[in-house]
């Protein structure tokens, strides 16, 4: 299930992440958002999500939250 499908205020473990754009990836790991990782859908936006990683939170569009898989 990836981040779109997820249910606002649960907790997740980051299964993989498909994207074939290496600087995505690097962004992403900076963000702390990679496998093994826990995160948690906040809130579901029109244009995408917003999502809680090691108490950061980040606005996220629709194409990301689809490429996050949990």
């Amino acid at each position: 299930m990836n981040l779109k499908a997820a249910e606002e205020g649960k907790e997740y473990i980051i299964q993989q992440i498909n994207t074939d754009d290496e600087e995505l990836d690097a962004f992403l790991f900076s963000l702390g958002c990679y496998s093994g990782e826990t995160i948690t859908v906040i809130a579901h936006r029109k244009g995408g999500c917003t999502v809680s990683i090691k108490d950061a939170r980040y606005n996220i569009d629709t194409q990301l939250a689809e490429a996050i898989i949990v």
